[in-house]
């Protein structure tokens, strides 16, 4: 309790500051005393073992996306676009990832050179992106955006795009493990499309400590964020929205039918860009687990309480640690199904990865019957703008892709990976992107 009381103190004394603990400080901001641990995915011996255990996981109840706050049904397309979504993207905002600041500087992209890349198997020129972001307000700290976009060679048309959100280290350019099929990025080529490997650490680094630095740092001059601005998986999906900028400009590629993929931590981002970036077409989101498209209620795997924690708060608007705090997952006034309604009707592909079942960390930490049941869910909203949902609400076997409506599944054996699941996912973009979208 007293480290609390010295927190709360350290804010008292410094005002708007930062405190020399960002975590400490934003606790004492919610006068919040005592947060609930997260999951162990880890130790099977620790009390506080992750459920992995359908058995185990309890009842819960879903907010209905399809009706108001005040309780009223909503039953067209215009209610949905002027009443309803606007109220699920303002709790998402206030709640969970964040609102974006008013005053985010601007960004000048500037290419610094290109490349006829080697290890292609599909002619290609690749041009490297710097975009720099206007820190006339505070020059001690520089935010500039990485990106490196690849276009088939030859086309006579504008192609479209995939935005993949990356890490971009020595592991990006290891051989595809054998049943995996060819390199994502050569299969993208070879369909005729090109890809941009965006990376949002340059963006807003993945360091709960460093939520001065970056983008949300520049934006607060390095005082701590309020309570209700956004994370780094909103600042995450705020640079995709950047990159797009620059793409819908380039006459070599089709604005209409541009994408966004990630996996993991970065699949969250990808599905919080396609909830808030209407310009994207649409999205191939792998393993995005909690705080992606996870339902929050359900005890399975990774928990609320893991995001809300100190490891991983950085990631969420500040209000979200509430919610391991006084208030609890089912107190949320959205979930996961809201979040993925968000992007209805486009088409979005969702899809996880699973092993052998001998490291459950690995094989359910991400809670891939969770995101199943979020699809399903979010299929009213699809299926009142008049585009079909999933088809089924029965989880198919690994292995078996269900991509005949706008949304779109699939698990596959490979483990945590996105690899595996791009032949699936490009063949279910060609069938849905066959004409430019209005």
């Amino acid at each position: 309790m007293k480290r609390f009381a010295v927190a709360a103190l350290a804010v008292l004394l410094m005002g708007a500051t930062q405190a020399d603990d960002e975590y400490q400080n934003l606790l004492a901001r919610l006068h919040i005393t005592s947060l609930r641990g997260g999951a162990d995915g880890m130790n099977p011996k620790a009390p506080n073992f992750a459920n992995f255990d359908e058995a185990r996981v309890g009842r819960y109840t879903l907010p209905d996306p399809l009706r108001l706050a005040n309780g009223t049904a909503v039953t067209t397309p215009d209610s949905w676009w002027t009443k309803r979504r606007p109220e699920i993207a303002a709790e998402f905002e206030s709640e969970v990832y964040g609102r974006l600041p008013a005053n985010i500087p601007a960004v000048r992209w500037e290419a610094t050179g290109a490349e006829v890349p080697s290890n292609r198997a599909v002619q290609a020129v690749t041009t490297h992106f710097v975009g720099h972001v206007d820190n006339r307000s505070d020059p001690t700290r520089k935010v500039d955006i990485a990106m490196d976009l690849t276009l088939p060679a030859g086309r006579d048309k504008p192609v479209p795009v995939m935005i993949v959100l990356t890490w971009h280290g020595p592991w990006d350019n290891a051989p595809v493990p054998p049943g995996q099929g060819a390199d994502w990025r050569d299969q993208v080529l070879a369909a005729g499309w090109g890809y941009a490997e965006y990376v949002p650490t340059t963006v807003q680094p993945d360091d709960p400590k460093k939520l001065n630095e970056g983008i949300i740092g520049l934006v607060n001059n390095g005082a701590p964020r309020p309570l209700d601005q956004w994370g780094a998986l909103r600042a995450w999906a705020w640079g995709v929205s950047r990159v797009i900028d620059l793409l819908a400009a380039d006459k070599r590629i089709d604005a209409h039918r541009i994408g966004v993929a990630g996996h993991s931590r970065y699949g969250k981002a990808a599905l919080v860009a396609m909830a808030f970036e209407p310009r994207l077409a649409i999205g191939y989101i792998s393993s995005s687990g909690a705080g992606g498209a996870k339902l929050l209620r359900r005890n399975y795997g990774e928990q609320l309480e893991n995001l809300a924690g100190e490891g991983e708060h950085h990631w969420m608007a500040g209000n979200f640690v509430r919610y391991a705090g006084p208030l609890t997952a089912n107190d949320l006034p959205v979930d996961a199904h809201e979040l993925i309604a968000l992007a209805a009707p486009r088409p979005l592909f969702l899809s996880a990865g699973i092993g052998d079942g001998t490291k459950p960390m690995e094989d359910g930490w991400t809670d891939q019957r969770g995101m199943f049941l979020a699809t399903v869910a979010a299929g009213p909203v699809y299926r009142l703008l008049g585009a079909s949902d999933l088809g089924t609400e029965t989880m198919p076997p690994v292995g078996t892709e269900v991509t005949k409506g706008a949304l779109a599944w699939r698990q596959h054996p490979f483990g945590h990976t996105m690899q595996p699941n791009w032949t699936a996912f490009l063949a279910f973009a060609k069938a849905r992107l066959t004409a430019p979208l209005p």
